[in-house]
């Protein structure tokens, strides 16, 4: 907990002034390098009064917490001073208050009387009740803290894995009350749910592809496709809205078309639909006002829109509507319909005959197989629904804004339902919610990563951010939800840690070199010291992490190898952290970092043909139904040692199936493969080194060094 005001702050810095003669000042707190809290900015003041206060989660190694006091210029921002408060005054729980002199680069007063008044605080995690009773559960579970949307009770959730799941293709499951997990068909549901809307139709994606087939298992003739689909809704007068990132490198001017290099069909979506009712907006990334030209050309061209839901109305009953929506990491466009088998060749004749997709290979594709896909969707159904269209509609008005819809002051865009006024569409205090009695109602809270140059609705003063639970940044407010959850959940984590994810890569403050990328959230350290803490407790804690093989894209390209330089520096020091925690408790000869934290990666390989065919006991809710049929999927069948996945045994056999399926994987004879897992291709020795596989530093047939290349470029990474 900081607080912070000022008194007799001048307005140089380091000999120069501002233009106005003041100084328009700011602070950052800043450890071990890292910029963790950051106040708002006070335009022409001597003497600012902040009192502003933060609740930081630190996962850091440092001596010094640094406040570092600033001038923001429109050429930049210039060091004032700073107060430096040393970790050994805080570790211990005190509190350190007072004013404290800002000092200049040669550590001497940057002004007479000039100082900072603060107030700080450390909390160690084991003194946190949040975190002491795992994720939480039961009626007086209050979710994660402090954030944008709150948690909302009695809701229900379906999960899916993979767009499709074709009946029987994955093991029963029982889980509680002597049911069998069903495992559900995500884009067979999305088509469902569109085409029983009777008001409405929100999609929002980093691309959305018209002519997609979202059902692709009946013999009727009838190819499904979105965009038909859509048409034809917005005929019988529902009002259906797009919401696509815009490829700046795709562009339709003139006649003269280009692709882009994403390939996200933006462009000719938004043509598919021109002449009907359906409204397409393509929105780009933005910089903020307050950035300098650099900063908005890199916002536009770097960065892009991440989000994928797709929100409509449904039967509430009694002639009422409730709002419901899918949200996750699917995207409606060419390459993501895949099942559990995940086929390379036998289906390109049948399921992906249209739909060949493979942005690994430069140059001709033909003779290369498909690129698999296998990703994690969710419905949403209850109160928390509302706030997924809650951040629809924020999004929304802000992309009309940078598309300058509204041709004058006062006049408003009318594409968004008011919904207060459809009064067959109960709102978010009436929907129909399950009680706790119910065989298993969710509580739901939305989390998120966006900033004020993304969405309207953020307050214009930063003063009013705090009620809000947005984050200051230079020149922006951020919703960093998503950050604060995964830190929550890892904190809380009491006996495993499963991950899937696009990317892993982070705390690069920690790192042994490069400790200035910029790489900063806290996830990879966070599991890295709960691991090392469960060591110190003598307690069994596990930790899987499934990411791709390389970021898609071609593996030997300059981005894709520095994403997985970054990556490669990520699981040095996180397994470094792990193998000093096993000496620090003699265990070093027992125990080796595996034992605790696993990487892996999906793969599969197939003979090319012509074919056209393709123990204990405890609670067992959907979400372990969830996980087990995930790991089905992956290895091949679920074991026993499966239901305890802390445990040393089922640690040691997933990774032994991993590492098989690898070497089935390079070997030079093609042997079908009955499961997908394989150990990420790096060496781990039992000091917890990472190192290439001798013989191995490269990725099979496509090359690209597996551990990355480093480039001397400036890098600016917030994944």
């Amino acid at each position: 907990m900081v607080s912070m005001l000022s008194r007799k702050l001048g307005g140089k810095s380091e000999g120069r002034k501002s233009k106005s003669g003041t100084s328009d000042p700011y602070v950052t707190v800043s450890v071990a390098g890292a910029v963790i809290a950051r106040t708002f900015v006070i335009n022409n003041n001597e003497n600012p009064v902040w009192l502003q206060h933060f609740n930081v989660p630190v996962a850091h190694h440092a001596s010094q917490v640094y406040f570092v006091v600033k001038d923001c210029d429109v050429v930049g921002s210039e060091v004032i001073g700073a107060v430096g408060i040393p970790v050994e005054q805080i570790c211990g729980g005190e509190k350190v208050e007072g004013f404290f002199p800002i000092l200049n680069s040669s550590g001497k007063p940057c002004k007479d009387g000039s100082a900072l008044s603060l107030f700080i605080q450390y909390t160690p995690v084991q003194n946190v009740p949040l975190y002491s009773n795992g994720v939480g559960a039961g009626p007086n579970y209050e979710g994660v803290p402090s954030t944008y949307f709150p948690l909302r009770k009695g809701g229900k959730v379906t999960l899916y894995q993979d767009a499709h799941v074709h009946e029987g293709c994955l093991p029963s499951l029982e889980i509680d009350g002597d049911v069998n997990y069903e495992h559900r068909s995500c884009w067979h549901d999305i088509y469902e749910a569109i085409s029983q809307a009777r008001r409405l139709v929100y999609i929002v994606g980093w691309s959305v592809y018209y002519n997609v087939s979202l059902i692709r298992d009946r013999d009727d003739g009838n190819a499904y496709t979105l965009g038909e689909l859509l048409k034809a809704k917005s005929q019988e007068g529902v009002r259906v809205l797009l919401l696509v990132w815009d490829d700046p490198t795709s562009r339709s001017m003139l006649g003269y078309k280009t692709v882009g290099l994403m390939n996200t069909h933006d462009e000719v979506t938004r043509r598919f639909f021109k002449h009907s009712s359906v409204r397409v907006l393509l929105c780009p990334r933005s910089g903020g006002k307050g950035h300098s030209w650099v900063k908005k050309q890199e916002a536009g061209t770097i960065y892009t829109h991440h989000q994928k839901t797709v929100i409509v109305d449904a039967d509430a009953g009694e002639n009422k509507r409730k709002i419901i929506a899918f949200i996750g990491g699917l995207d409606l466009c060419v390459g993501r319909y895949d099942t559990p088998n995940h086929s390379i060749f036998r289906t390109l004749q049948t399921t992906h005959k249209d739909d060949f997709h493979n942005p690994n290979y430069e140059g001709s594709v033909s003779g290369c197989p498909r690129q698999p896909w296998h990703d994690l969707h969710s419905q949403v159904d209850g109160p928390a629904a509302y706030d997924i269209l809650t951040n629809f509609e924020e999004r929304w008005l802000r992309a009309l804004k940078i598309h300058k819809l509204q041709k004058m002051k006062g006049s408003h865009d009318d594409s968004l339902l008011k919904m207060d006024r459809i009064p067959d569409i109960v709102g978010i205090d009436e929907v129909p919610c399950l009680n706790e009695d119910d065989q298993e109602p969710w509580h739901v809270q939305v989390f998120r990563s966006i900033d004020s140059n993304s969405v309207k609705g953020f307050p214009k003063e930063p003063e009013d951010a705090i009620g809000m639970n947005l984050v200051c940044g230079k020149n922006v407010l951020i919703d960093m939800s998503i950050h604060s959850a995964y830190v929550k959940a890892i904190r809380a984590a009491q006996k495993f840690i499963y991950i899937e994810n696009q990317y892993f890569l982070g705390s690069s403050y920690n790192w042994d070199t490069f400790k200035d990328l910029g790489a900063n959230n806290l996830i990879p350290m966070e599991i890295a010291l709960k691991i090392a803490e469960k060591i110190k407790q003598n307690e069994r804690f596990s930790v899987y992490i499934v990411i791709p093989m390389w970021p898609e894209g071609v593996p030997t390209s300059t981005a894709t190898q520095r994403i997985l330089f970054w990556q490669y520096k990520t699981m040095e020091m996180m397994y470094e952290t792990i193998y000093k925690a096993l000496q620090e408790a003699g265990l070093d000869n027992e125990y080796e970092p595996q034992d605790y934290l696993n990487f892996f990666c999906l793969g599969n390989r197939e003979i090319p043909d012509d074919g056209d065919v393709e123990n204990p006991t405890g609670d067992k809710p959907q979400v372990y139904g969830y996980r087990m049929s995930l790991w089905s999927e992956h290895i091949g069948g679920v074991e026993e040692c499966f239901e305890e996945p802390e445990r040393l045994e089922c640690v040691r056999r997933i990774r032994s199936v991993s590492e098989c399926n690898w070497r089935q994987y390079i070997a030079e004879e093609v042997t079908e493969m009955e499961s997908h897992l394989l150990k990420y291709p790096l060496q781990v020795d039992s000091k917890g080194k990472v190192r290439p596989i001798p013989g191995c530093e490269t990725f099979p047939d496509v090359a690209g060094n597996i551990s990355g290349t480093f480039t001397l470029l400036k890098e600016n990474l917030t994944i």
